[in-house]
């Protein structure tokens, strides 16, 4: 058993839009939380644990559950900051010759580990990802995530058209592969699988139908997507699919929106478009970096909120320009301002650990520290290096004539300054699975 002493912070309840207050936030400063042998928390104390527990004292830090990445391509890290044009033509430029190379299953395997280990060292400890259309990278990628004790929501990609040589499959090749992989791996351990179409473009409608029947057939799959990403994308889709209302009513009429449909971007949506998801419980995962560098558009999650359809935060990577959830946080928060709100530090960290969980049906297990809960937490410094340092001294009021601010302009301070370099320790299920290395 093991007890991490740190400065706790979690969401018991959604925590309100507007405002900094703090219903549904739960901050315990210079707290032990307990994890038992199974690697589930068994609850937070002030007091010293005691003799029966190895402690990690983290004193001064913060700790919170494992940021919840709901949508990232691991085979594009070696594409990330390419330079660039639209989302289409970076596809064809970048990323589809990127992902050619993972049908070796020498590539495959490297390029899982290196991703999880990143996702780990970026404060990550759970993630909605696409591998390739090839079965070998989807098999190398679930492999390492139970190697590693992570919660991985992944699947083979499904491409039969408009897509190179050798990143297209057919739908009955694509239909063995995926039946073999959910037999393989659905349910064994922390790894779920998500039917995954790469979006409607490259697929015709016999493969969406099938996608959608496989999701019918098995319980509990999830299925990961995009829409309305970019405005010639949709102009495409409307020309290939003209019996469509929307974009997104093509993966609606093929069966494909539901409780566990994750659906990346969501900008160019309607009302009737956010009603649906609201209706079929689907969420958009809201990717700030990669939209504002393909200059995709802003995101609009004051209409999500009107609405009630679910939002979660994801990197995007390699459209995303980092890993870090805490930068596309602080990105998220500048999409917003430019529509006009202001995110908050609560609804932001909210929708990216116990926001995320509930909208994957995962809250049972991850996103928070109520006992019972697997301890996939991260312990960060407050700040790092000397401007951060000096901005989170003046919001404790540890600057000589400088008050203290509310605990929302500390959080807010290290959100927006943050980044992978503020990951101290990460742990799966209570299990150190990243130590910053310590200088020499």
């Amino acid at each position: 058993m093991i007890a991490i002493r740190a400065d706790l912070l979690d969401f018991t309840a959604t925590p309100a839009w507007q405002g900094t207050g703090l219903d549904g936030v739960r901050f315990r400063p210079d707290h032990w939380l307990l994890v038992g042998r199974d690697g589930r928390i068994l609850g937070a104390q002030a007091e010293d644990p005691g003799p029966d527990f190895e402690r990690h004292d983290h004193r001064g830090r913060l700790l919170l559950p494992g940021f919840i990445d709901t949508h990232v391509h691991c085979p594009q890290l070696e594409v990330l900051a390419s330079y660039g044009t639209g989302l289409l033509d970076w596809l064809d430029t970048y990323t589809f010759p990127s992902e050619l190379r993972y049908a070796d299953p020498d590539v495959a395997a490297d390029g899982a580990a290196r991703f999880l280990d990143a996702l780990l060292a970026h404060g990550t400890t759970a993630a909605v990802a696409f591998p390739t259309v090839h079965r070998v990278a989807a098999e190398a990628l679930f492999a390492a995530a139970a190697q590693r004790g992570m919660r991985l929501v992944t699947g083979k990609v499904l491409m039969d058209r408009h897509a190179p040589e050798g990143l297209r499959d057919d739908v009955q090749g694509a239909e063995r592969d995926c039946e073999a992989l959910i037999a393989r791996w659905h349910g064994q351990g922390r790894n779920s699988y998500a039917v995954t179409v790469r979006f409607a473009v490259t697929s015709t409608p016999a493969q969406l139908a099938m996608a959608g029947a496989l999701g019918r057939r098995h319980a509990g799959l999830y299925m990961q997507t995009h829409v309305a990403e970019n405005v010639d994308e949709v102009r495409w889709v409307a020309e290939l699919f003209p019996e469509a209302r929307s974009y997104l009513d093509v993966y609606h009429r093929h069966g494909l929106l539901h409780e566990r449909a994750v659906l990346a971007h969501g900008i160019w949506l309607d009302a009737h478009d956010r009603a649906l998801l609201r209706d079929t419980g689907a969420q958009i995962a809201f990717c700030p970096t990669s939209n504002l560098f393909l200059g995709s558009g802003l995101f609009d999650w004051q209409a999500a909120i009107d609405s009630g359809h679910r939002v979660s935060l994801a990197s995007d990577v390699g459209g995303g320009t980092s890993l870090s959830m805490l930068r596309t946080l602080a990105e998220g928060y500048k999409v917003q301002a430019l529509r006009g709100t202001r995110l908050n530090a609560w609804v932001a960290l909210h929708a990216a650990t116990r926001g995320a969980a509930e909208g994957l049906n995962l809250a049972h297990e991850i996103g928070h520290l109520d006992a019972g809960a697997l301890a996939d937490v991260v312990v960060w410094d407050w700040a790092s290096g000397a401007v951060a340092a000096q901005r989170d001294a003046a919001a404790r009021g540890a600057l000589p004539g400088v008050a203290a601010q509310p605990l929302h302009a500390r959080v807010f301070a290290w959100m927006l300054l943050g980044d992978e370099r503020n990951v101290a320790a990460t742990y799966v299920a209570g299990r150190p699975s990243h130590q910053r290395a310590t200088a020499s």
